[in-house]
């Protein structure tokens, strides 16, 4: 699979064809359509014109053999939910990243599988930890102590 900058922006629709894609290898429009037209209720038009955005920003491969299409990521799933989280993150302030994955952690289910392998990431990340993480944002950004003067 050959991959592209991470930067290009999919839309939550756009991201639903993406995730067929991603379990399917390569997939036609007519396995997409099926897949989404259960899932989300979406009309033929919908998803390929899904499609065809993702072609255009450059997500998806496309290649014709006879009167079919097959489609294909440029971008690893794990590529892209890594820039999404990264995104995401970028977002807040640092001094929140540990409570934002926490509330992320007690929000969903983990298999026991998860979980040993979130002990063994925590487990290296000591060797690494800080007494304090810094703040990045700008004064009146966030409500850090570091922006409160007078204190």
């Amino acid at each position: 699979m050959s991959t592209i900058a991470v930067d290009l922006h999919i839309t939550d629709a756009e991201w639903e064809v993406m995730r067929v894609v991603w379990a399917n290898g390569r997939v036609t429009s007519k396995e997409v359509i099926f897949t989404l037209g259960e899932k989300m209720d979406w009309k033929q038009a919908t998803t390929k014109t899904l499609l065809g955005r993702l072609v255009e920003k450059g997500a998806l491969n496309t290649e014709q053999e006879g009167r079919k299409y097959i489609y294909s990521a440029n971008i690893e799933e794990k590529e892209a939910v890594r820039s999404f989280t990264n995104d995401i993150f970028d977002r807040i302030c640092r001094k929140n990243v540990g409570n934002v994955v926490g509330s992320i952690i007690e929000d969903h289910v983990l298999s026991f599988d998860d979980i040993q392998r979130l002990e063994e990431i925590l487990e290296m990340k000591k060797a690494f930890a800080v007494e304090e993480v810094d703040c990045q944002c700008s004064e009146g950004q966030c409500d850090c102590h570091l922006h409160h003067h007078g204190e």
